[in-house]
């Protein structure tokens, strides 16, 4: 049976984890190519071998992480922690199967496609194409497919300057971020000590410039990967945005403030059709503004109407959010979806 006609095999590396989760839920509802329905395989190193799951409504187990369960899969994807991934992608790839990951392991591994298919009618993939021919991609974390889409939205409006500042969520750390702000919330509310083993400061009801020594990565680390993965996706095409991050004490939802200092005042609505052109989806004047809340397992990034700075017309004030751990995980899916899409 050719591989074409074989059934379709995806296996997921990381499934307990907050992506792996996630992921795993976009891959069961995903309208694949041809109407084929995958063969979910799960693997995760923190569980044991053997446990009972599901997957696509039916019982399955945990497999180990072993070349021969590699074997035959069309797809791995990576989404539980970045060690795990590291240590065993070349493994998948040299299974045979095309490797996408979520992790951030493989951002700056050489032969590694980052790819934003969403992206593809307005930043052509040139120069990716030593990474499409070994079969290994990334799905960039949320804060780099944000930058990019406004980068790329923005770009025929020929912006001096354009700024993003991230408010990132503490499930952007896992479950131990999402537990550690659970926990020191009930704590201070309880006033009682609270542990800080994760960001090594207090995460909840405040907001943080930079974490404690202990902590890592560092804010500053995060800041610095994710400028240079940016960087490096719009290399040679569009002038990337500068981007600062500042923690914020909440579970979910990837907020931001971007700032556009364009060359001349320019009408909003202009604007809006550039950005719904890059796929975002944008309200309108009366409605309200996206919050983390309201965009939770929403698949694209949302933003509220524009405002002008109040002194100079020609520098736009622009407020977003997108559900950290859908917008990965659809771009994800749709890397595999454009490989498998019949070509013309």
């Amino acid at each position: 049976m050719s591989r074409e006609n074989s059934p379709l095999r995806i296996a997921l590396v990381g499934a307990s984890s907050l992506r792996g989760k996630e992921l795993k839920s976009v891959l069961e509802d995903w309208k694949w190519p041809g109407a084929a329905i995958p063969e979910i395989e799960l693997f995760d190193t923190s569980l044991p071998s053997g446990t009972l799951a599901e997957a696509g409504g039916e019982p399955t187990f945990v497999k180990p992480l072993e070349a021969e369960n590699f074997s035959g899969a069309r797809f791995v994807f990576f989404a539980g922690n970045s060690a795990e991934t590291r240590a065993n992608w070349k493994m998948a790839r040299d299974a045979g199967a095309v490797v996408i990951d979520l992790t951030g392991a493989l951002d700056f591994e050489s032969g590694a496609a980052q790819w934003i298919p969403g992206l593809d009618s307005l930043l052509p993939l040139s120069q990716h194409s030593t990474g499409h021919a070994q079969g290994t991609y990334v799905s960039p974390s949320p804060a780099v497919i944000v930058s990019c889409t406004l980068a790329a939205a923005f770009q025929k409006l020929s912006p001096r300057r354009l700024a993003v500042l991230f408010f990132p969520p503490v499930s952007e750390r896992e479950q131990p971020g999402v537990d550690e702000l659970e926990s020191q919330t009930s704590a201070l509310l309880s006033f009682k000590p609270f542990t800080q083993n994760v960001f090594d400061s207090q995460v909840a009801f405040n907001l943080l410039a930079d974490y404690g020594e202990s902590s890592s990565p560092s804010l500053a680390t995060i800041r610095s990967q994710i400028a240079a993965a940016v960087g490096a996706y719009l290399d040679g095409r569009i002038q990337p945005p500068v981007v600062q991050f500042i923690q914020a004490p909440v579970f979910y939802g990837y907020a931001f403030m971007a700032f556009a200092d364009l060359s001349a005042a320019v009408d909003v609505s202009a604007v809006e059709s550039a950005l719904k052109g890059a796929g975002v989806v944008v309200s309108s004047a009366g409605e309200a503004s996206p919050s983390n809340v309201g965009i939770a397992g929403e698949d694209k990034i949302h933003m509220s109407c524009l405002n002008r700075d109040a002194k100079s017309p020609e520098c736009l004030w622009l407020w977003g959010l997108a559900d950290n751990l859908r917008l990965p995980a659809v771009n994800a899916v749709r890397i595999a979806g454009e490989l498998l899409a019949p070509r013309i």
